[in-house]
């Protein structure tokens, strides 16, 4: 599966702590994420992470064509509430995450019940439904 990691920036290291603890699941996985969020995550566990532009460049536009294109299979976007920031940018992946079925977390409480799906095979659906014609590459 295709995973995108994004994060505000006040969730960056909430996001890497997330991925460290997941490494081992997140390791079997194909996983892309804006520049400065995939950096710290790789940095952190060592994975490899396929890198986008940052948020403020683009980066937000390229995963979301990424999943209009069925080249995404679930997005961790850890959002801070308390942020004006990127609020254009969640709003852009939630419309798409809900109008293209694809498995969307705001918060690492939701992101652990996926994680643990994803480890589960609860997500094998979208392999079923959305058959992949070629290996994701950034």
């Amino acid at each position: 599966m295709n995973i995108a990691l994004m994060s505000h920036d006040r969730k960056k290291e909430l996001m890497v702590q997330f991925c460290i603890a997941y490494c081992g699941i997140l390791s079997k996985h194909t996983i892309c994420a804006t520049n400065t969020t995939g950096k710290l995550v790789a940095e952190a566990t060592g994975l490899p992470v396929s890198l986008f532009l940052s948020h403020a460049h683009g980066g937000s536009q390229q995963i979301g064509a990424r999943i209009a294109y069925n080249e995404i299979d679930m997005v961790l976007f850890f959002s801070d509430p308390q942020s004006n920031d990127l609020d254009a940018d969640l709003n852009y992946i939630t419309r798409l995450c809900d109008q293209y079925n694809i498995p969307f977390a705001t918060n690492v409480a939701t992101a652990e019940m996926l994680i643990h799906g994803l480890e589960r095979g609860d997500l094998d659906w979208r392999d079923i439904i959305n058959p992949k014609t070629k290996p994701f590459t950034a």
